[in-house]
C-alpha cells in the first residue's frame, strides 16, 4: 500500500485561515517557557541498561523549522513549546525538569537535599533528570518524594530518584493524595490492556516523527518506553488544609478529588510564595474522557476546586506551576490564568447541561457549543490534548449516558451487521467507493471515513477502501488543531497500510504488581473468566495469605467469580482445596503468569483438598488480547 499522502488544497486553505485567525502576537508562553533554563541534557536521549532507547527527544528538532501545511499552525507551536527539554529555574530553590517525558518532574532543595514532586513514568528518564540536576546543583540526596496524582506518568519513575530500601528506613517519605494506591493501580486491573492498545494511538506510539506524522502529544511530546515502578506511599494526604513539613519544606494541600485524577491534589509553599496545580492547570485544555478510555471527569467539581484554589492560595503566590507545561509568574497573571482554566470546564459543564435539558444531543451540543472570546483567544484554553468536541460528549455521557433517547438508536446492529446492510443499501461496495472518491475530492472527509468505515467492515479485505481511508484519516490528521485527534488519526491511517502494530508498551511491571491489593487480584482474575465456558462450574476454595494473616474465598458458580474475605464468626460450608502460600506468591500466580504447579512444588504452595478443582479453574480463563483491531473489524 502507498505511502502517507500529503495535505490537500482543502487541508492548506484550512490552515492558512487558522493563522491568520489565531493571537499569534501573544508570544509570551514562549518566553516563559525558556525563562530560568540552565542546561539542557545531551544528547537528549536516555536509553536502559541493555542501550535500548527509552525517550528521544531530538528526533523532535524538526519543530524548530516554519510550521508545514500538514500541521494545524496551533498545534506546531505547542509542539514547538513542549519539546523544550533541560533544567529550568522555577523560583528560589525550586527547579524542574522538562521535555525529558510526557510530563515535568520537580525539584524542591530542602535543607540537606531535595524533595522531588512526579519522577515521569519511566524510571530512567527520572534518573537522567535528577543526574542532570545533580550536574548544576550538587549531589543532594533525595529527601522526599511526593505523587500529585494517580496517573503513570507521575509516579512510574519513582525507582529512578530513590530507593525502596530509602524509603522503609524513613530517609525518604512518600507523599500521595488518599486513595492514591487504589487508583494507581486499578486502571492497570480493570481495563488495561484496553486502554494501552488505544494509548498506542493516542500517543502516537509507532508513528515517525516529522511533519507527516507525530509532532507531540499536546501535554508534552509523548510517553517515554522505559522501566514502570511504583513505591507504596507512606504518608497519605487526607483534608485539605493539611500541612507536612519535609526536610524543612512546609507544604501546605487540597485535595481535588474527581478532577483531572481521582485521587489528586495540589499543593502551597507559603515560604517560597508558589502553588503546585498538579494537573488541574495546565497550558492546554484537558480531557474530561480521554480517547483512550477512562471513567468521565466531573467539570463542576473540577471548577470548584479551581476556584477553591484561588481562594485559599494563589493571591498569596508569586509563581503557580504544573507537571505539565512551564510555570506562568506574577500573581495578577497567575490568578487570571487560574480563572480563566475555572472558567472554561465550568462552561463547558454548564453549557452541555442547558443545551441537553432543551433536548439536544452529545453530538449536535459539540457542533453547537462556542466558547466565549475571551476563554477561545487564549492559548492555555486551545484544546491540543482534550477538545470541546470530545469533553461536550463527556459531559453528556456523564449525565445522560450512551442512548440519546431516540428508539431508533436503543438496539442498532453491532457494526458488522450494520455495515453490511449499508453497503448492500448504497448499491453495493463499487458505489460506495466511487461515491467515497467523489466526496474526498471534495473534501469532505468527516462523511467519507463514516462511509468508509462501513465498507471496510462489510469487506475487510478491500485494499482501495482501506487506501481511501487511510488517505482520508491523514488529511482529517493534518487538520487537527488537538494533537490527540491527530494522533488518532495517522495511527488508524498507519494500521490501514501496513497492518497492526498492537501495544508497543505495557504497564504491568513487578512494582505495579507488588502494589496489588488481594481484592484487586481476585478482580483481575474475575474479570478473565469465560462466562460460558464456566456456566456450570462449581468451585469454593480458600486462599489463606500467611504473610497477611487472613484467608480469601473464591466460589464460581454461574460463570461469575465472587471472592470475600473470611472472617472468623461467619459460619460457611467446607471449601473444595484449601492453597496456602504468601501474597507475593500469589501474585506470581495469578496475575504474572508463573506454573502453579512448579510454584507448589518449590514449597511455595501447600494445597488441602481436590486439587483438581485448581485445574477446573484454570481452564476457565481466557487471555485479554493486546492486539486487537481498530479500524478493522
Amino acid at each position: 500500500m502507498s505511502t502517507a499522502s500529503e495535505p490537500s488544497e482543502f487541508i492548506v486553505t484550512a490552515q492558512q485561515r487558522a493563522a491568520a485567525a489565531l493571537p499569534f502576537t501573544d508570544d509570551a508562553d514562549l518566553a516563559d517557557a525558556e525563562r530560568g533554563f540552565i542546561a539542557a541534557l545531551q544528547p537528549g536521549v536516555v536509553t536502559s541498561e541493555d542501550r535500548t532507547v527509552v525517550w528521544d527527544n531530538d528526533c523532535y528538532a524538526f519543530l524548530s523549522e516554519p510550521c508545514p501545511a500538514s500541521v494545524h499552525p496551533s498545534l506546531w507551536r505547542q509542539s514547538g513549546l513542549v519539546m523544550r527539554q533541560g533544567l529550568f529555574q522555577v523560583t528560589e530553590g525550586i527547579y524542574q525538569i522538562r521535555g525529558l517525558d510526557l510530563s515535568n518532574m520537580t525539584l524542591i532543595e530542602g535543607k540537606t537535599g531535595v524533595v522531588v514532586i512526579d519522577p515521569l513514568i519511566s524510571a530512567e528518564t527520572a534518573a537522567a533528570g535528577l543526574a542532570l540536576y545533580r550536574a548544576h546543583r550538587g549531589d543532594r540526596p533525595v529527601t522526599g518524594l511526593i505523587y500529585t496524582h494517580s496517573h503513570v506518568d507521575h509516579f512510574g519513575g519513582a525507582i529512578g530518584v530513590t530507593t525502596i530500601d530509602d524509603v522503609r528506613a524513613g530517609r525518604c517519605p512518600v507523599l500521595a493524595p488518599a486513595g492514591f494506591l487504589e487508583h494507581a493501580v486499578a486502571e492497570n486491573i480493570y481495563a488495561g490492556t484496553a486502554m494501552s492498545r488505544r494509548a498506542g494511538y493516542m500517543y502516537g506510539a509507532v508513528l515517525p516523527r516529522g511533519p507527516l506524522g507525530a509532532v507531540g502529544a499536546g501535554l508534552g511530546p509523548t510517553t517515554s518506553v522505559g522501566t514502570i515502578t511504583l513505591i507504596a506511599p507512606t504518608v497519605d494526604i487526607t483534608t485539605t488544609g493539611q500541612e507536612e513539613t519535609i526536610d524543612g519544606i512546609r507544604m501546605v494541600f487540597q485535595l481535588t478529588p474527581g478532577t483531572e485524577a481521582p485521587a489528586e491534589m495540589n499543593f502551597y509553599f507559603p515560604d517560597r510564595r508558589a502553588l503546585c496545580m498538579a494537573e488541574n492547570a495546565t497550558h492546554t485544555l484537558h480531557n474530561l474522557i480521554t480517547l483512550r478510555g477512562a471513567l468521565v471527569r466531573d467539570p463542576h467539581v473540577w471548577a470548584k476546586y479551581l476556584t477553591e484554589a484561588i481562594n485559599l492560595f494563589a493571591r498569596d503566590s508569586d509563581v503557580v506551576f504544573a507537571s505539565h507545561h512551564w510555570p506562568t509568574w506574577d500573581t495578577a497573571r497567575l490568578v487570571e490564568f487560574l480563572a480563566l482554566q475555572r472558567d472554561l470546564y465550568g462552561y463547558l459543564n454548564d453549557q452541555t447541561l442547558r443545551l441537553l435539558n432543551q433536548g439536544y444531543v452529545g453530538a449536535e451540543i459539540a457542533e453547537m457549543l462556542t466558547l466565549p472570546p475571551a476563554i477561545a483567544d487564549t492559548w492555555h484554553a486551545r484544546g491540543y490534548y482534550g477538545s470541546v468536541s470530545h469533553n461536550v460528549k463527556a459531559v453528556y455521557q456523564r449525565y445522560m449516558g450512551w442512548f440519546d433517547g431516540n428508539p431508533a438508536h436503543l438496539w442498532e446492529h453491532p457494526p458488522v451487521e450494520s455495515a453490511l446492510r449499508h453497503v448492500e443499501f448504497m448499491g453495493g461496495a463499487d458505489e460506495v467507493l466511487r461515491k467515497a472518491q467523489t466526496s474526498y475530492d471534495a473534501g469532505d472527509y468527516r462523511w467519507v471515513a463514516q462511509v468508509l468505515n462501513y465498507l471496510i467492515f462489510a469487506e475487510p479485505g478491500n485494499d482501495a477502501a482501506k487506501a481511501l481511508q487511510a488517505s482520508t484519516f491523514e488529511q482529517l490528521g493534518y487538520g487537527a488543531e488537538n494533537a490527540t485527534w491527530r494522533n488518532f488519526y495517522l495511527s488508524g491511517a498507519y494500521e490501514l497500510r501496513y497492518g497492526s502494530f498492537g501495544t508497543p508498551t505495557r504497564g504491568d511491571s513487578p512494582t505495579m504488581l507488588a502494589a496489588l491489593t488481594v481484592e484487586q487480584i481476585f478482580d483481575a482474575m474475575a474479570l478473565r473468566v469465560d462466562g460460558p465456558k464456566a456456566w456450570d462450574q462449581r468451585v469454593v476454595a480458600d486462599w489463606i495469605l500467611t504473610d497477611e494473616d487472613r484467608t480469601h474465598r473464591l466460589e464460581l458458580r454461574n460463570g461469575r467469580l465472587t471472592h470475600f474475605d473470611v472472617a472468623e464468626n461467619i459460619r460457611l460450608p467446607k471449601p473444595d482445596a484449601v492453597f496456602t502460600l504468601t501474597k507475593g506468591t500469589l501474585i506470581r500466580v495469578l496475575v504474572a503468569g508463573e506454573d502453579f504447579g512448579v510454584a507448589a512444588a518449590a514449597g511455595e504452595i501447600a494445597i488441602d483438598g481436590d486439587v483438581t478443582k485448581l485445574v477446573e479453574l484454570v481452564g476457565i480463563f481466557d487471555a485479554p488480547d493486546p492486539d486487537f483491531a481498530i479500524v478493522t473489524p
